[in-house]
Order: C-alpha cells, then sequence, then structure tokens
C-alpha cells in the first residue's frame, strides 16, 4: 500500500510519468484492432437476439434443483427439435435457476400444444403442474429497442452540450463522443462473439455504462483545464500539460475501476455459474464489459484525441514553441554563443557592450552621476523650498515683502 501511495504521488508530481498522449497511434491501434474484430463479430455471427425483440414462445419447466442439469438440457432440445415444427427445429434450451427454459420462433395453438407435449413426455412430468407456457410478441421488442435509440440520442446530445457548456470546447466534446461509441461497438461486439442473449436488462445495462464512462472522461478533462489554466506562464507544452493531467488521475481511475468490476464481476459469476440464463447474466455482463472499456477510453482515447484535435490552435502552436525555447535556454544558457575561429566575422557589439582598439568586446561602463542636491539653508540643517518665481514688491503694501532668511539673522 505504501508502495501505491508513493507511485501515486510520483505520477501527481511528475517525477514519474507515463506518456499517453506522445504514444497515442499506439493506443489507436490497439482500439481499432478490438472495433474491427467487435465489428467483425456483428457481421458474421450478428447478435442473439431474446424472444422479447423477435418473438416467440417460451416454456418453462419447473423441475428439483437435482433434475435441473445439463443432461435434461440436451434431451429437452432434442424432443422439442423432433416435432417436425418448424419453428422449434432449432428451439434455445438452458437452465434457469431452478427451472429449464425453451424458447422457440412463433407457434400456432396446435403446435403448442404438441411442443409442451413433447417436454412433458421427455421429462417424464405433468405439463398442467411443471410447464408455463408464455406467447411475446415481436411488437413490444420492437418498442424496447425504438426508445433505448431514443434514449441513446437524447444521451449523446446531453453529452456535447454539456461538455462544451463546462469546458467550452466542443472539440473535447467530440472525443468524449468517440470514446463513448468506441464503448458501445466494444459492448454490442462482446455480445456478438460470446452468444449471449440480448435482452431488455442488456440495453439497460448498456444505457448504464454510458454514464460511467462519461464520468471518468470528464474527470480527466477537468484535470487538464486545471492543468492548463495559465498557459502562458507554463514551461511544458499543452500535450506535457494533459498527460500529466492523464497520470495525476490514473491511479485514482485505477482504483475507481477496480472497486466498480469486482462486485460487477461477482454477479457475473453467480448468473453464469449458479442461475444459468437470466436478466442478472444479460445485465451483468453488459456492464462488466462496458466499464472496463470505458476506464480505457477515458485514458487511453478521450485525452489524446482531444490533444490532437486542439494541436493545430494558435495559442497551442505558441505555446509550444514558447515551451521548448525555454527548455532550450534552460539546457545551456550558452548554447546559442559562437566558438571562436580565425575567420570569425566580426560583428558590431551587442547592446551594452563596446568594441575596444583590439576588437574585444567589454561591457560598456557608464559613469553614474549623483542627482544634483538642493540647496541647504545654513545654520538648520533644513532644506530650502524652490522658488516658483522671483521675489517683487507688492503693489498693495508697498513695501518690500520679507525675504527668507534664518531667524538668527532677521531684522539686522
Amino acid at each position: 500500500m505504501g508502495k501505491m501511495s508513493r507511485l501515486g504521488n510520483a505520477l501527481y508530481e511528475g517525477d514519474v510519468s507515463i506518456d499517453f498522449v506522445g504514444r497515442k497511434w499506439l493506443w489507436y491501434a490497439i482500439s481499432g484492432l478490438i472495433v474491427v474484430l467487435a465489428v467483425g463479430g456483428l457481421y458474421f455471427k450478428g447478435l442473439n437476439l431474446g424472444i422479447e425483440f423477435e418473438g416467440g414462445v417460451e416454456y418453462q419447466i419447473s423441475l428439483p434443483a437435482d433434475q435441473v442439469t445439463q443432461a435434461n438440457v440436451d434431451v429437452v432440445r432434442d424432443a422439442v427439435a423432433k416435432t417436425g415444427i418448424d419453428a422449434a427445429a432449432s428451439p434455445i434450451v438452458n437452465t434457469s435457476g431452478k427451472s429449464i427454459r425453451v424458447q422457440t420462433e412463433v407457434l400456432s395453438n396446435a403446435e403448442a400444444l404438441k411442443v409442451t407435449s413433447a417436454i412433458a413426455d421427455s421429462l417424464n412430468v405433468d405439463s398442467a403442474k411443471s410447464i408455463s407456457a408464455q406467447d411475446v410478441g415481436a411488437s413490444w421488442g420492437e418498442q424496447v429497442a425504438k426508445r433505448a435509440l431514443t434514449g441513446l440520442g437524447v444521451f449523446l446530445v446531453l453529452v456535447v452540450l454539456f461538455i462544451w457548456a463546462y469546458f467550452r470546447e466542443w472539440k473535447m466534446s467530440a472525443a468524449a463522443i468517440v470514446a463513448l461509441a468506441h464503448d458501445i461497438v466494444i459492448t454490442v461486439g462482446v455480445y456478438a462473439l460470446s452468444g449471449f442473449e440480448v435482452t431488455p436488462a442488456t440495453v439497460t445495462g448498456l444505457l448504464t455504462i454510458l454514464g460511467f464512462s462519461l464520468y471518468d472522461t470528464v474527470v480527466v478533462f477537468d484535470k487538464v483545464r486545471e492543468n492548463t489554466r495559465n498557459l502562458r506562464q507554463s514551461r511544458r507544452t499543452y500535450a506535457e500539460l494533459a498527460n500529466l493531467a492523464i497520470n495525476q488521475t490514473l491511479v485514482r481511475s485505477i482504483n475507481t475501476s477496480i472497486v466498480a468490476l469486482l462486485p460487477v464481476g461477482a454477479l457475473l459469476y453467480v448468473g453464469v455459474a449458479s442461475l444459468g440464463s437470466g436478466a442478472l447474466k444479460d445485465l451483468s455482463l453488459s456492464l462488466f464489459v462496458g466499464m472496463a472499456a470505458g476506464a480505457y477510453s477515458s485514458i487511453f482515447i478521450a485525452t489524446p484525441l482531444a490533444v490532437q484535435l486542439k494541436a493545430g490552435e494558435k495559442e497551442i502552436t505558441q505555446q509550444d514553441a514558447r515551451a521548448k525555447a525555454r527548455r532550450r535556454r534552460d539546457v545551456d544558457r550558452y548554447a546559442e554563443v559562437p566558438s571562436f575561429s580565425e575567420d570569425l566575422p566580426v560583428r558590431d557589439a551587442p547592446e551594452g557592450f563596446e568594441t575596444d582598439e583590439d576588437g574585444h568586446v567589454e561591457e560598456r561602463v557608464v559613469p553614474v552621476k549623483a542627482p544634483p542636491r538642493r540647496p541647504e539653508a545654513s545654520g538648520t540643517g533644513r532644506v530650502v523650498p524652490e522658488t516658483r518665481a522671483p521675489l517683487r514688491d507688492s503693489g498693495a503694501a508697498k513695501r518690500a515683502q520679507p525675504k527668507r532668511e534664518p531667524r538668527s539673522k532677521r531684522g539686522k
């Protein structure tokens, strides 16, 4: 724990630094590869949409806990497939808690009864007591998908407006949106590659991870703004200050992500290993993948992309030039002084210096003159004030005005 604290302090002070911004093309390449795999999974395998989106019939078979096994799942799958019904030729059969769940495409009443009978005969149970059937229409799933897309669109618009209003930077808004799209594509691609069923719980988890990803990104952006507030006085470039902000929030981002992923990972394990198919598994998978992708994108994608978008601004380029010039002067203050050679051209002495008869440049000595002293009154030590105008006879008194003399000499 002490080493972690020291590492966090070193990262915050800039003594230890990881070049996130400078290696942006490496992070872009890694993210691009992951996104290509996700899109490939979507294209070649597609999403395993649940019955809520496609419609169909769902059967719940209640059994004792010791009979909810993979062997009985295989028995039920074979029995349903052998009914000869096209809509039930490829049923989805899995365990769900203390029951076995069977999903088929849309069936007529006669076909549904035939499937129920086949399930009851395969497991030797009473169809009336142990088997329940639910007919789900595809229209409800379409409404869920439409509302989810509407919510996603509204959320993205609000994200753009919020970041633009808070940071006064549309380029940061663009970087945040790219990071969010990165997280969504990866999460959806994992669902396609893993074959997990997409249910309304999946949509809920997908919308939830957007807030988590945005929260992490805004924290890093806020630190970037704090570091670049007095940009002209800094001796670092804008990219270096942004990279410092990532390092300063790195330990916090890692700790927050781990604390969030541990309980979600536990839910995912329980949902897959113990409960089988269900809303808990669908929700936890989207949360786990989305949170991990969000933590990655806020560090490796959002901030480097924002720096790249702002690199062409006049203020940024001027600051980069100033910082590099100051750095060269700090390394060697006499680096720009040319070394002497016989063919060195004679140049005029710089301001404040002069050239003697032998051609040597020496500092010009300018004599310092003392300021003129003001006259002092004799015998008093007081400074005589300056006269504003010569004394003259007063026209009103018809006599000379008194002169400025010491008191000892007055009346003489």
